[in-house]
């Protein structure tokens, strides 16, 4: 580090947030990921789990923020910044800068229609945090290719070991999900076997019982 002085200090700043904003956004996808369906991780209650992860949600929000001030800053590219929110607005490596503002924009419509989620159908804002796990391929991309530091040496084993942890925590989930899927379909055709005999027992035992009745309406009518 013995390179940074006034003229490259942004320059470095923002490599350096870019990537503790990866390393957060990815560790916010990990929890995510692993959490069950209940909210909880192996020996944290739910509400430790929700707290770690908005917490660590809005560290990642603050290190994307600075991350994009300080490129936006820095005068060694000319960089505007409006290409930090529009796609396909930068000079400088506009297609990987594009898919930084395509993460940005996912992030920013996350937090928006978090805070009017009282104000939002359960079925919108659900759609709009399922993107959330957009993001982050996007922003592994973006942090990969418009950096050439981190297409090798220590940056780049890191962006490869998030990568993989990522894999690793989706097929996981899919998984598990797997392995639910059957257990509540034998749950649903077990309701359904016990839900159908006794419908047809009550059926056969109302349409006898009417019969009967059919049956001895005339012999009372006969007798004297």
């Amino acid at each position: 580090m013995s390179g940074i002085n006034s003229s490259t200090a942004l320059w470095y700043a923002s490599r350096a947030t870019g990537v503790v904003a990866l390393l957060l956004l990815t560790a916010v996808l990990l929890l995510g990921l692993l959490v069950t369906r209940q909210g909880r991780l192996p020996g944290l209650p739910r509400f430790a789990v929700t707290g770690l992860h908005r917490n660590l949600s809005l560290i990642a929000v603050v290190f994307v923020a600075l991350h994009v001030v300080t490129a936006v800053a820095d005068s060694y590219v000319n960089i505007p910044l409006t290409a930090a929110i529009v796609p396909l607005t930068s000079p400088y490596e506009r297609l990987w800068l594009s898919l930084g503002a395509v993460s940005l924009d996912i992030m920013i419509a996350v937090i928006v229609t978090s805070l009017l989620r009282r104000h939002l159908g359960r079925r919108l804002w659900r759609g709009v945090h399922l993107l959330a796990y957009v993001s982050w391929p996007v922003a592994w991309l973006h942090s990969i290719f418009s950096s050439p530091d981190m297409r090798h040496g220590a940056l780049f084993l890191l962006a490869l070991a998030s990568a993989v942890l990522v894999v690793v925590a989706v097929g996981w989930r899919l998984a598990a999900a797997a392995r639910d899927l059957p257990r509540a379909e034998r749950v649903g055709h077990l309701m359904a076997t016990m839900h159908h005999p006794m419908s047809a027992m009550h059926h056969r035992a109302e349409t006898q019982h009417r019969a009967e009745m059919q049956h001895r309406a005339p012999e009372r009518t006969t007798r004297p």
